[in-house]
């Protein structure tokens, strides 16, 4: 009945998205108009020949985890073909520069049943591949009436995801249904699953564990080390709303044991950069912004590094770095991406999305967890003032991290009958 009543309501929905799009790229939330009707499930660009699978992970980190086994399936498979989606502009712009040969991005489709369509009568993808949580009824069911094998990899549910669902289980069951395989992140996701109806949920363990190092541009990270000089230095990477004022507040009162001290701010969502800049400026600090070309001088407080893509500069400039989205009830981001490049970590109480990682760095001496201000100024007290201590903190990040990998092989090996299949079959 849920599903019948969500296909009638989503039939009728066109003018409202439509509507609602606009808005949404009125306020940079959606494609330019060149790409705005990939939206609708119209292609900008031509299906290549042979055999396709398509993949989908929602925003960026998704997309991101899965591209070393996007590049293992097509080292593996000359004549595949691999089409890429997503649901963010800032996904969409990482994976533009990211993908490999052979490898395209789209923006996923609305899952309104006539976008959904157009989007498969166009593709017709030989295998579908979701990456965590993705459950989209029209879409899902659409791939299973048209003969359309899926899986589900790297699966995560959440406690919240799973209370919501476990309402609506038969609902959440007849979805899940459409999988063909699903690889779940951890023994507590395939619990969930298996609560929610699913038989047969194998543990692949996470693919953001597999994911090497991020890039950097080498001239752009000399450059920044000529200007930056000895002055001592941290990160905050990857800040929310309200997290911005807690680094400014840190500054303020660590400048007082290190004048020369230089704080790098990076939002997790660069497009807020000149609120940001207006709200650091109106505490009387002196910024430079990256987004502007602008290099720190001896007279800079914060470096606002508010551009795309480049984390792997300041995690490299950076051995004491906070994890932004943990001290506001986010779920933290990523900490495995600084760990691999070797920086001493503090988050915040709120790393639900990432707590088995977090709890390996604590109980490896690699990481402290901080819950306001004051705490997350003595940590970066003790680690500015002893090297050694930051140097210790970083190789056990590092030895974590690499620990942690493993994913990858398993998730292939998993996969390989459905990639086989899809590889061999008639063309669609």
């Amino acid at each position: 009945m849920m599903l019948a009543l969500y296909q009638g309501l989503t039939r009728c929905s066109g003018p409202f998205l439509r509507l609602y799009l606009a808005r949404r790229q009125a306020r940079g939330k959606e494609p330019s108009a060149e790409r705005l009707p990939e939206r609708l499930g119209l292609a900008s660009r031509a299906r290549p020949e042979g055999a396709l699978v398509w993949l989908h992970g929602a925003s960026v980190g998704e997309a991101l985890s899965a591209l070393p086994l996007i590049e293992r399936l097509l080292a593996q498979h000359p004549s595949l073909s691999m089409l890429v989606t997503s649901g963010t502009v800032t996904s969409a712009r990482i994976l533009a520069e990211r993908l490999p040969a052979r490898a395209l991005h789209q923006f996923a489709p609305i899952d309104h049943p006539g976008y959904v369509a157009r989007f498969l009568d166009h593709w017709r993808p030989d295998l579908a591949l979701f990456v965590e949580s993705e459950l989209w009824p029209n879409l899902l069911l659409a791939l299973k009436a048209r003969g359309v094998p899926a899986a589900l990899i790297n699966a995560r549910f959440s406690a919240r995801s799973f209370r919501a669902w476990r309402r609506w289980r038969s609902t959440a069951q007849r979805l899940l249904d459409c999988f063909a395989l699903i690889l779940a992140q951890s023994a507590v996701d395939a619990d969930r699953l298996q609560a929610l109806g699913v038989r047969g949920v194998a543990v692949t363990g996470n693919l953001k564990h597999d994911a090497p190092a991020l890039p950097v541009d080498a001239a752009a990270l000399e450059r920044l080390r000529q200007a930056i000089g000895e002055r001592p230095l941290w990160l905050a990477a990857s800040t929310h709303p309200g997290e911005e004022a807690v680094a400014a507040e840190a500054h303020e009162r660590l400048k007082r044991s290190f004048p020369s001290l230089l704080t790098v701010i990076a939002p997790r969502h660069p497009e807020r950069g000149a609120e940001i800049a207006r709200a650091l400026e109106g505490r009387g600090l002196i910024l430079a912004r990256r987004e502007t070309g602008a290099l720190p001088d001896m007279h800079s407080d914060i470096y606002l590094a508010d551009t795309l893509g480049e984390l792997g500069l300041f995690y490299r400039l950076s051995s004491a770095v906070f994890v932004g989205g943990s001290l506001v009830p986010h779920g933290g981001q990523n900490p495995l991406e600084p760990a691999r490049l070797k920086c001493a970590l503090l988050f915040g109480p709120h790393m639900h999305n990432f707590a088995r990682e977090a709890k390996a760095l604590i109980g490896a001496g690699a990481a402290r967890e901080v819950g306001d201000c004051p705490s997350l100024v003595a940590e970066l007290e003790l680690l500015l003032r002893d090297p050694g201590l930051c140097e210790r903190r970083s190789e056990a990040a590092r030895a974590v991290a690499s620990g942690l990998a493993g994913a990858l092989d398993v998730v292939l090996e998993r996969l390989a009958p459905l990639i086989d299949r899809a590889v061999s079959r008639e063309p669609r």
